[in-house]
């Protein structure tokens, strides 16, 4: 089984999450009714990710373990 979650790469430790994902537009935009409650997550510095417990979405600290795109 292959789970097909959106990954995001990020530059921080501490992320946010509201489920909105690719659904907004610019800057200015309004947040979608679609989503989640926005909640606030840490990247565990042994594994390099957090996932967020409502939509499954992987946030990837950019140069920690878990980022394999590493030059």
């Amino acid at each position: 089984m292959t789970l097909n979650r959106e990954i995001t790469f990020v530059e921080k430790s501490r992320v946010s999450c509201d489920g909105a994902g690719e659904i907004r537009g610019g800057a200015g935009y309004r947040p979608a009714a679609l989503g989640h409650p926005r909640v606030f997550l840490e990247i565990d510095s042994e594994r390099g990710y957090v996932d967020c417990g409502y939509c499954d979405r992987r946030f990837i600290l950019r140069g920690g373990p878990a980022d394999t795109a590493q030059s």
